[in-house]
C-alpha cells in the first residue's frame, strides 16, 4: 500500500508528463484495431480502441445461406470478438504507458481505457 501511495506521490509532481502521454495514448486508440470472424470467415468485423464498429463484411456464401437468424448471429459473433480482441489490445496499451510513467501493477488512471 504505501508502494502505490508512494508512486502516486512522486506522480503528482509529474503531472504534465502524466497529461502528455494520456493525450497521446487517446490518440492512438483509433488505431488499435480489433478483428473478429465467424462462421468460418463468411462474417468479419473490425473495431478500434474506442470500441467503435469500422467495418463489417459479409461474404456471399453467409448470404446465400438466406438465414436471417443465423446471419444476425453470425455478425453479433463477430463483431463480440472483434470488441474482445479491442479490449485487450487498449489494455496492453494502457499497462505499457502505466509502466513507462512509474505506476505499480494494478493502478489505473481514470481515462486510460
Amino acid at each position: 500500500m504505501f508502494d502505490r501511495m508512494r508512486a502516486l506521490y512522486s506522480l503528482m509532481g509529474n503531472m504534465p508528463k502524466i497529461r502528455e502521454e494520456m493525450e497521446k495514448f487517446q490518440a492512438r486508440l483509433p488505431q488499435i484495431i480489433g478483428e473478429g470472424d465467424a462462421g468460418a470467415g463468411m462474417v468479419k468485423a473490425r473495431v478500434n480502441g474506442r470500441m467503435e464498429v469500422l467495418s463489417v463484411k459479409i461474404g456471399d456464401e453467409a448470404l446465400k445461406l438466406n438465414d436471417r437468424e443465423m446471419l444476425e448471429d453470425l455478425v453479433r459473433a463477430a463483431v463480440n470478438q472483434a470488441l474482445e480482441k479491442a479490449r485487450l489490445a487498449v489494455s496492453e496499451e494502457t499497462n505499457k504507458m502505466a509502466g513507462s510513467l512509474g505506476l505499480p501493477p494494478g493502478m489505473n488512471l481514470p481515462g486510460m481505457g
